[in-house]
């Protein structure tokens, strides 16, 4: 991993930030180019992945169906949204990371959203909403429900890998 510390931070603006670059070979992906923000002094942090190759805009999709789903790697750059069924959706934009994670990961990412907005509501109505889906997340990780994984990528530096992941051209 190549590092080059105190750069200004676009945050704190401060002479903090480190910045770090990573290759890493992905099995049935290829190269990636892993990319990194971390201020230690105000804690801001970015990261992206890009393909060491260019990739044409894809959409996968997977249905998790059982725990052994639960570990399958994803790789998610920061252009893509990313829409699990009926609970929620990631979408990309000025503060979106990309990242190398696993279903599960990708889950619990949003579950801490769900968490948050939980705590959060004002009206009764939102945080049952909020349960509710939380509830539909806990049974998918336990096993016991299915959910639809759909990631739509223009860079194409996305991928779910699984033999049981679908690739289509993103129209």
């Amino acid at each position: 991993m190549d590092t080059l510390g105190g750069q200004t931070c676009p945050v704190c603006a401060k002479k903090t930030l480190t910045l770090s670059e990573s290759e890493i070979e992905v099995p049935y992906f290829g190269t990636l180019l892993v990319f990194g923000m971390n201020c230690s002094d105000c804690g801001f942090k970015k990261g992206d992945v890009e393909a060491a190759e260019q990739k044409e805009p894809c959409k996968w999709t997977f249905e998790v169906a059982g725990k052994d789903d639960l570990s399958i790697r994803v790789i998610k750059s920061s252009e893509a949204t990313v829409k699990l069924g009926t609970i929620g959706s990631i979408d990309p934009g000025p503060s979106s990371e990309g990242y190398v994670t696993n279903v599960e990961g990708l889950i619990t990412r949003m579950k801490e959203q769900v968490e948050h907005l939980r705590d959060s509501a004002e009206e009764e109505e939102d945080k049952e909403k909020a349960r509710t889906v939380l509830k539909k997340i806990m049974r998918v990780f336990g096993g016991n429900d299915t959910l639809k994984i759909t990631i739509e990528d223009p860079s194409g530096n996305s991928a779910i890998i699984s033999d049981k992941a679908k690739k289509e051209k993103l129209k």
